[in-house]
């Protein structure tokens, strides 16, 4: 009869319920990080089998959803164009959070604008920086490669104050061991070894609504 009363103490079914709660909360986070990395990277790495011309020219698109020719884009376009093939549209997601903080955007200081313009603002690189920033994870900017994890986005400031914008992957180099990064610098989507090339000025991970509000049935 002790011994079971102690049973009863140390392993009350509630408490195992709580600790089972935990571990599959636990799994569940881990499960879903892990399949929006995956995802993103390998819509990432697939754009660098496209043909793309660079070309920054303004162009009105559609909304939402809108994109402009498929063999052109910019930096930002490698973005864009990843997110909307894992489900998220960063041209009404951007447009959406500007349109309700407008002030919170670099958009007046840099290009003078009093509003939002739906063909554009998403595919510059100071919008995204405030995007993300906003909306997902800031990471620290380090010299340390392995502090660059798959899925995460970079920026950089390129030679002539010009921003840049890039997707970590989960294939390296096999001179540097650095993560190759998947963008758009002027010669089409590229895998390549630039992580510490230029000046970093952002490190984010932007997860989507999508892959955060999943919860384990019956848990609750």
């Amino acid at each position: 009869m002790v011994v079971s009363t102690l049973k009863n103490f140390i392993f009350p079914s509630k408490l195992i319920k709580k600790f089972a709660f935990i571990i599959l909360v636990i799994f569940s986070q881990s499960a879903v990080s892990s399949s929006f990395e995956n995802a993103l990277v390998n819509a990432a790495v697939e754009r660098t089998k496209h043909d793309v011309r660079y070309d920054g020219a303004y162009l009105s698109i559609p909304y939402p959803n809108g994109d402009v020719p498929s063999d052109i884009g910019v930096c930002t376009d490698v973005i864009i164009r990843a997110y909307r093939a894992i489900g998220a549209d960063l041209q009404r997601l951007v447009h959406e959070d500007m349109a309700s903080h407008f002030s919170a955007y670099p958009s007046t200081r840099i290009w003078g604008l009093k509003t939002t313009d739906r063909n554009i603002d998403h595919r510059r690189v100071p919008n995204l920086q405030v995007f993300f920033t906003r909306h997902g994870t800031q990471l620290p900017v380090t010299n340390n490669a392995q502090d660059y994890k798959p899925g995460d986005i970079v920026s950089w400031m390129l030679p002539g104050n010009l921003p840049h914008i890039g997707i970590v992957t989960d294939r390296t180099s096999s001179s540097s061991g650095h993560p190759l990064i998947a963008h758009n610098i002027g010669a089409g989507p590229k895998l390549e070894d630039m992580l510490f090339d230029y000046k970093i000025t952002g490190h984010y991970k932007y997860v989507p609504e999508k892959y955060n509000s999943g919860t384990p049935p019956g848990l609750f």
